[in-house]
């Protein structure tokens, strides 16, 4: 008599808690649901201060020897150039060296050899990005007849990124507010935030820094940051 009362008593109490359970996760479901989800983008405008280029010497010879000899010869001499233009050792650094055998192809047949081209180029950073005009006239004065590749760099983009993301946040209070208000409802506390992306588009401003110089436009850049973030609604 008494296990049978215990079985009863059992059951009873697992029907009371499957009864019980469907009337909890709907109002948990609905808490969840009582948010806002907006989206927010900041950008802020600055122009480089850092600029990265790459430039060297290509030379000719009757052979490899000679090519090397005279390409050694130049390159030497940009260096120096490159050192008294106020450029430090460790902002320079080889980033391309090659010896290559020139053929007259202009005639049928086997080629004929005319010689060599030996060509060697270094990457230099600039920080001081207003005197590059005047570094450029001094390594081409110095014989430089190879030039490619300028980049232009903030050197503190990620402070100023950091202050893309806080303008961003606060681009999406502000839409969340907007929204909260029309619905009749307030703003609560941040649930979540969603960083999208950050980065730097280059967006040039062609302007020649120096008439008399070789003419560099540094441009401008646009630091972009991007989230989403969702808030409490409350009533």
């Amino acid at each position: 008599m008494m296990m049978s009362f215990s079985r009863r008593f059992l059951s009873l109490a697992i029907l009371a808690g499957a009864l019980a359970a469907p009337a909890i996760a709907p109002t948990a479901a609905r808490a969840v649901e009582r948010l806002v989800t907006v989206s927010g983008d900041a950008t802020v405008a600055v122009a480089p201060d850092t600029a990265m280029i790459r430039l060297g010497v290509t030379s000719q010879g009757k052979n490899a020897r000679e090519a090397s000899d005279t390409n050694a010869k130049q390159m030497t001499a940009l260096l120096a150039a490159i050192k008294e233009g106020g450029i430090a050792d460790r902002d320079v650094q080889t980033s391309r060296l090659s010896l290559q055998p020139q053929y007259d192809q202009s005639k049928p047949g086997a080629a004929r050899l005319l010689g060599f081209q030996v060509t060697n180029q270094v990457t230099v950073r600039i920080r001081e990005i207003d005197k590059m005009p005047a570094f450029l006239d001094r390594a081409i004065a110095a014989g430089a007849n190879e030039m490619s590749g300028i980049e232009f760099i903030v050197s503190e983009q990620s402070k100023l990124l950091d202050q893309a993301r806080d303008d961003a946040v606060a681009d999406a209070r502000r839409k969340a507010e907007l929204y909260a208000k029309a619905a009749g409802v307030k703003l609560g506390n941040v649930v979540s935030i969603t960083e999208e992306g950050s980065s730097p588009p280059p967006r040039p401003v062609m302007q020649a820094m120096r008439a008399n110089a070789v003419p560099v436009a540094p441009g401008e850049q646009m630091l972009r940051a991007a989230v989403t973030v969702s808030f409490e609604l409350t009533p």
